[in-house]
């Protein structure tokens, strides 16, 4: 009853009574998330960073925007790697550019170029950078791929990635998903070797596994079905996975979907 008019139909839809002799109580199900509304689903932000990059576990992964985004979708994943963590693994550290009101004014390019600055120094030996925009990234207009392929040239070719997953883009983090492998097409494969020189010697038994970020692990229980059966596994996509796979990928000879709820 505190409702405004309008809120207030369009709730009606998510709570009802059943009564007794009807089939059912009329609720609606399957509706698009509102942007800038708390839902239980996630946002295309949720879907780049939590599903498809933030497993990567040899690269670095930042939430370039307010803190909250990126505690959020630290906190709340078990995407099991093997791995030294702050050494070659980055999964469970959360890196953001904590945004401030200042920020929105002004701009937040120069602040992700000392963010990028200073991962170099304290995490010399991540093979990779990502840039996961969150919502004011994309409303201010703030020109990540300049950045990133400024500070790639000045780190001697190194990858960075940036990702414009901002979450009201989408309105479930299916679209995330979408956006986070298009990023790997982009900036990934299409800067691969011209000559398409695998960094390993191919068998006719390559395969990659795609759709599994190893929730609890169990990612590694489908690589070692797969390796008993006598197929060699190139990449995993993308629990305890690394850009090494990422970048092997296009060389296998056949891709596994490993479809999960999340994933779909």
């Amino acid at each position: 009853k505190v409702y405004p008019e309008k809120t207030a139909k369009r709730r009606a839809k998510h709570l009802n009574v059943h009564q007794s002799g009807k089939s059912d109580c009329g609720v609606k199900s399957n509706i698009k998330s509102i942007p800038g509304v708390m839902t239980i689903r996630g946002c295309a932000y949720a879907g780049s960073k939590g599903v498809v990059w933030g497993p990567i576990k040899d690269m670095v992964h930042i939430s370039h925007g307010p803190v909250g985004c990126g505690q959020y979708s630290w906190g709340s994943r078990r995407n099991y790697y093997v791995g030294t963590t702050g050494i070659d693994s980055f999964v469970t550290l959360q890196f953001t550019s904590d945004f401030q009101e200042k920020d929105i004014v002004f701009g937040g390019d120069k602040k992700l170029v000392k963010v990028l600055d200073e991962i170099q120094e304290l995490f010399p030996l991540n093979h990779g950078i990502t840039i996961q925009s969150e919502c004011p990234i994309g409303l201010i207009g703030d020109d990540i791929e300049a950045v990133s392929r400024s500070k790639s040239k000045e780190y001697g070719g190194k990858t960075i990635v940036p990702v414009r997953c901002e979450g009201f883009r989408g309105v479930s983090q299916s679209l995330g998903h979408h956006i986070a492998n298009d990023a790997v097409r982009d900036w990934i494969f299409d800067k691969l070797d011209p000559d398409g020189k695998p960094k390993f010697e191919p068998t006719p038994y390559d395969v990659a596994i795609i759709g599994d970020y190893n929730i609890g692990g169990d990612a590694w229980s489908s690589r070692i079905l797969l390796e008993e059966m006598g197929l060699r596994v190139i990449a995993q996509w993308s629990g305890d996975g690394s850009l090494a796979e990422l970048e092997a990928t296009p060389k296998a000879k056949l891709n596994i979907l490993h479809a999960t709820v999340p994933c779909t």
